[in-house]
C-alpha cells in the first residue's frame, strides 16, 4: 500500500533540503527524494560562500542582496560550526574598471542593506598593510578595501539542513529516482525506484527542486506540462596547491572584467568561478580546458608565480531564466513556478545557497492554501544546524 504524504520534494540539494525542513517544521508530512546523494550536485560545487552578493548591486538586484544579507545573519547564528565570517579584500589597480569611489559607494550600500551591523562594516586598508596580502602584486595598486562575508562547506550545510528535516519527521529516499508523477483529483501519485525496487507514494503537493534536471523531471508528469525556458550556465572552480590565503580576494578578471574569487579552502587555494553556456547531460558537466586556462590567468595576474599545480577541479550548473541579455544581468533569485494545468505542482528554478531558508518560506506560502491545516512544530529561524558525519535518515 502506498504511503501518503502532504508534500513530496524531489531533489536533495540545498533548495530541496530547505523546503523539506520548512515543510516538516510547519507540521506537514514530508518525503524527500534524491537520486544520487544529499548535496552532491550543484550544492557541492558552489563558491562556498554565504554572502549578500555584492556584485548583484550593479544589476539592480537590491531585494536579492537584502534578503541574502539577512539570511547570512540567521545562518551565522544557527550554524556557527558551518558558517563563519571571513575577510574579503577588493584590490583596486590603475587598470581596474571600478574606481575606488565606486567600490566605496557599493560597500556603503551593502552595509546599509545589511542593517549597518558590525559584520557589515568595511574599511580601506592603509598602505602599510599591503605587504601582508599573500603576495598580491603591488604594481599599479591604488587601494585595497576590506569587508566581511561568510564562507561555508556547501555540502556539509546541505546535509545539516536535511538532518534537521529528518529530525522533524521528514522521510528521506536516497538514492532514489522518481520515474513518473501522475496528477489526479485528490493529489499526486509518484512512482520511483529505490535500490532497483519500484515503489509508489501519494502526495497532496509536489515540489520540483531538481536543480539542472527540473525540466527533465517535468517531462515525467502526467498530464504533460511545459515549464519555463532556461539556460544552464556552467561555473567552474580550481583548487591550487598553494597555501590558503589569509582572506578572500574579490578580483577583476583582466580579460573580461568579470568578478572572480581567490579564497582559502581546506588548507589550499580555491579560485572561481566562470560563466559558460552548457548544453548536455547535467551529470556530465566538467571543467573545460579554456575555463582552467582563464582561471589560472586570473590567479597569475594577481599572484605572479611560475609554479601553479591544479590538484582538484569541479563545475556546477546554474539555472537562469532565458533572456536576450548576458548571464551577468539575469535575475539570480529563485523563480517559484506553478503549472496552471496541474495545481499543486511547484517547480523551483535557480536560487542561491545563502537564501535557501527564505526561499523555503516563500514556497510554504505558495503551497499552504493547497494543504490541510497543521500545527507547526518549530520555526526554522530558531533551529540550530550542526555538522553531520554519519548516514542520514
Amino acid at each position: 500500500m502506498s504511503q501518503v504524504f502532504d508534500v513530496a520534494i524531489i531533489g536533495g540539494g540545498i533548495q530541496g533540503a530547505g523546503t523539506a525542513q520548512a515543510a516538516a517544521a510547519a507540521g506537514y508530512s514530508v518525503i524527500l527524494f534524491e537520486q544520487t546523494g544529499i548535496g552532491t550536485g550543484t550544492s557541492s560545487r558552489s563558491s562556498k560562500l554565504i554572502h549578500g552578493g555584492l556584485r548583484y548591486l550593479e544589476s539592480g538586484q537590491f531585494g536579492l542582496v537584502r534578503k541574502a544579507l539577512l539570511e547570512r545573519a540567521v545562518l551565522l547564528r544557527l550554524a556557527p560550526e558551518l558558517v563563519r565570517l571571513a575577510p574579503f579584500y577588493i584590490p583596486v589597480f590603475t587598470t581596474t574598471r571600478r574606481r575606488p569611489w565606486q567600490i566605496r559607494l557599493g560597500l556603503s550600500l551593502y552595509a546599509l542593506l545589511g542593517n549597518l551591523t558590525p559584520a557589515a562594516r568595511f574599511r580601506k586598508l592603509p598602505k602599510a598593510d599591503w605587504a601582508h596580502l599573500d603576495g598580491l602584486v603591488a604594481d599599479g595598486l591604488q587601494a585595497v578595501f576590506m569587508y566581511q562575508d561568510a564562507q561555508t562547506d556547501d555540502q556539509a550545510l546541505t546535509r545539516a539542513v536535511t538532518a534537521s528535516a529528518v529530525a522533524l519527521g521528514a522521510e528521506l529516499r536516497c538514492p532514489a529516482q522518481v520515474t513518473d508523477i501522475s496528477a489526479g483529483e485528490s493529489g499526486f501519485t509518484l512512482g520511483y525506484n529505490q535500490q532497483g525496487k519500484p515503489a509508489t507514494c501519494q502526495a497532496g503537493v509536489v515540489v520540483n527542486a531538481a536543480g539542472p534536471w527540473v525540466n527533465q523531471l517535468l517531462g515525467r508528469v502526467t498530464p504533460p506540462v511545459r515549464g519555463l525556458d532556461v539556460d544552464l550556465v556552467q561555473g567552474s572552480h580550481l583548487v591550487l596547491d598553494k597555501p590558503a590565503p589569509a582572506g578572500i580576494y574579490y578580483v577583476e578578471a583582466p580579460r573580461d572584467r568579470r568578478a572572480v574569487f581567490i579564497m582559502p579552502w581546506l588548507g589550499k587555494t580555491l579560485i572561481g568561478t566562470t560563466e559558460t553556456a552548457y548544453d548536455g547531460d547535467p551529470a556530465a558537466v566538467r571543467v573545460l580546458a579554456q575555463e582552467e586556462a582563464y582561471l589560472l590567468e586570473v590567479y597569475r595576474h594577481y599572484f605572479p608565480t611560475d609554479n601553479v599545480t591544479v590538484v582538484d577541479r569541479f563545475a556546477g550548473l546554474r539555472v537562469l531564466p532565458r533572456a536576450g541579455h548576458s548571464f551577468f544581468h539575469r535575475p539570480r533569485d529563485t523563480i517559484i513556478h506553478q503549472e496552471n494545468a496541474v495545481p499543486g505542482l511547484v517547480t523551483l528554478y535557480g536560487g542561491k545557497l545563502t537564501g535557501y531558508r527564505a526561499t523555503a518560506q516563500e514556497v510554504l506560502a505558495v503551497i499552504r492554501p493547497l494543504l490541510p491545516k497543521k500545527q507547526p512544530l518549530a520555526d526554522t529561524a530558531d533551529l540550530p544546524l550542526t555538522p553531520v558525519t554519519g548516514p542520514l535518515g
